[in-house]
């Protein structure tokens, strides 16, 4: 039957879990998916039992299970800090002993009753736990396609460390050195999230996608007053301005009085300041990135490096890391967040608890990161029949074919194929997809179909062999993890009175041939398809550029504004008929919103999802 480990992560947000077989992924989902509630933190019971069912197993047939967290050392973190600042921090620590002392601290209690609750233990399967950044080092690294690399993490904190540097070698990892908390980048750039209005651990690529429409006239203060950055791009943070150690906040009354007012309220009109902070902290965040990708390589000497933790989603600055680093590529963790640490924890069980060898094949053992639940034609069938939702059942070829002209028309149409993504990002197998070209898809799909803010950017899904024709881009982007610009003789010229547009007004200037995933800095985040691991993508990608001549569609996520991706065909369809979208395709079934019955769930939406 093969070795069987399950890697968990939980308690904090984005739990989740994965198993491997032999050192192979053989599947992974957050628990969100299931069970409806975005960045979900509790224990994964159906993210685990999805797991089991996929392999054909049961937790008695698990050699080992593993955490991604030692709390112990978390809680020795959280105490030294509340004595450290007391008795500033008294607040913070009313509000977080009694859940500490309560689920957290006990938590090896915690995790055998809630595996017990689902089916037994049996006493067969030894419970480990890993280090915080031990996980994401090993979700970065083991993963990857490279038998060798410096590996570095960067998230809010871990149970001290919040920024850490590896090397990577065969089937080990060797901590080289680290950054503790409170000193953060992923807590400086969250603390900046929340003063624009955004949610903490949520809302950080908002701040991202609002960076374009802004002027970095902030940076010298920021440098000057909040950070102490040095050459080598370690730094401290002045906690002066900081409340996250003592308060309920990020921020505190001298970090408003820094900026002139106090934080944005959420939902509130976003104005020209908050587009210049954002394209302030940005700067600073990738300046920080780079400075340390220049030391890690000087000070290692690899010719690649992989990256992990919450900061690694940030995309731009990986563009930034590709082109201008001195590393020959780089790979980053699809998963990079706290549900990649399930992963991460059970690969570094096989490797470096095990001491198994590790091979790399030339590409990463990711398996396009499509790791989750697919549902069977029959299944799907079935429960369209049994709701008695009509439908077009097609040949692969006459639906392609059907979905070529739909999407040429304008039509906004939800695609549900295969294994669920692992990860924060729709990967076109729970997608929504568009016309690129089409001027009006960005505020279509950003207002009526994900009911969100308008400045946010979609992005751009291309076959990966004519990624170079339009994108100034020379690797595979197969995670939506790299930022790149659309190649020159893609844009169209924009005049000297739109040049002038500032803020949101920079929206209604059509920059280049796919203006709907083409940012105001003719920036795209850009996801490449590959036939071996989405090969029905990539044939309608084909049979959308024969039509138009371009092999680029508008995807982004399939659900609405707080609403986790979506994992069932009953998740789909209840978005489809929620929203805007055209037509709905699952498998080989083809839904158009003009054929179907009366939409009866007369929720509203926002009722259904707290706001992101």
């Amino acid at each position: 039957m093969g070795t069987y480990i399950l890697g968990i992560s939980a308690y904090y947000h984005d739990s989740a879990a994965a198993l491997i077989r032999e050192g192979v992924i053989i599947a992974a989902a957050q628990e969100e998916r299931f069970t409806r509630k975005k960045h979900d933190p509790s224990f994964p019971a159906n993210a685990i039992l999805y797991c089991l069912e996929h392999a054909g197993i049961g937790l008695e047939d698990i050699a080992h299970i593993v955490f991604y967290d030692k709390p112990l050392l978390k809680f020795e973190r959280l105490l030294e800090t509340y004595l450290h600042y007391a008795p500033r921090g008294f607040r913070s620590f009313v509000t977080a002993m009694p859940i500490w002392l309560k689920e957290k601290l006990f938590i090896k209690d915690t995790l055998n009753r809630e595996l017990n609750a689902l089916g037994g233990l049996k006493g067969k399967a030894p419970l480990l736990f890993t280090e915080h950044h031990q996980a994401h080092a090993a979700s970065a690294f083991f993963p990857s396609p490279f038998q060798q690399a410096a590996v570095m993490c960067l998230d809010g904190v871990g149970e001290w460390a919040t920024t850490s540097v590896w090397q990577g070698d065969g089937n080990r990892l060797q901590p080289l050195w680290e950054i503790d908390f409170p000193h953060s980048l992923g807590l400086l750039y969250s603390a900046f999230t929340y003063y624009t209005g955004f949610k903490v651990n949520s809302g950080e690529y908002k701040l991202m996608g609002l960076a374009p429409y802004g002027e970095p006239k902030y940076v010298d203060l920021i440098l000057n007053n909040l950070l102490e950055l040095r050459d080598d791009g370690t730094f401290r943070l002045n906690m002066e301005y900081f409340s996250y150690t003592t308060g309920l906040t990020m921020t505190n009354q001298r970090f408003a009085d820094l900026f002139g007012s106090p934080p944005r309220k959420p939902e509130s009109p976003l104005t020209q300041k908050e587009m210049d902070i954002a394209a302030s902290i940005q700067a600073v965040t990738e300046t920080v990135v780079l400075r340390l990708a220049q030391t890690v390589h000087k000070e290692t000497g690899n010719d690649y490096l992989c990256l992990a933790g919450g900061v690694a989603l940030n995309c731009v600055a990986n563009g930034r890391l590709l082109r201008e680093s001195k590393f020959r590529d780089i790979w980053i963790q699809p998963a990079a967040g706290d549900a990649g640490g399930a992963l991460g924890a059970a690969l570094s069980v096989w490797h470096e608890y095990l001491d198994n060898p590790r091979e790399t094949n030339g590409t990463d053992q990711m398996q396009g990161a499509y790791l989750g639940p697919a549902f069977s034609p029959v299944k799907i069938r079935t429960w369209l029949d049994e709701q008695q939702i009509p439908y077009l059942e097609l040949e692969e070829e006459q639906l392609l074919h059907g979905l070529g002209e739909i999407l040429e028309k304008g039509n906004v149409v939800g695609w549900f194929q295969g294994r669920m993504e692992f990860g924060p990002r729709a990967l076109c197998a729970r997608s929504i997809i568009g016309d690129a070209r089409n001027r009006d898809m960005q505020s279509v799909m950003n207002l009526k179909i994900k009911f969100r803010e308008s400045f946010r950017p979609f992005a751009p899904v291309i076959k990966h062999d004519k990624v170079k024709e339009w994108f100034q881009h020379g690797r595979s982007s197969p995670y939506m993890l790299i930022v790149a610009n659309v190649q020159y003789e893609k844009r169209l010229p924009v005049s000297a009175e739109q040049q002038q547009h500032f803020g949101i007004d920079k929206l209604k200037v059509a920059r280049s041939q796919i203006p709907a995933v083409t940012h105001v800095d003719y920036s795209a985040r850009l996801q490449t398809i590959h036939p071996e691991t989405n090969p029905r993508f990539y044939k309608l990608l084909d049979v959308f550029e024969q039509r138009t001549g371009c092999p680029v569609l508008v995807n982004t996520s399939f659900n609405v504004r707080g609403e986790p991706i979506v994992c069932t065909p009953e998740d789909a369809y209840r978005c489809f008929m929620r929203t805007g979208m055209d037509y709905l395709v699952m498998e080989n079934f083809l839904l158009a919103k003009t054929l179907q019955p009366e939409w009866q769930d007369k929720e509203d939406w926002r009722n259904a999802f707290a706001l992101d």
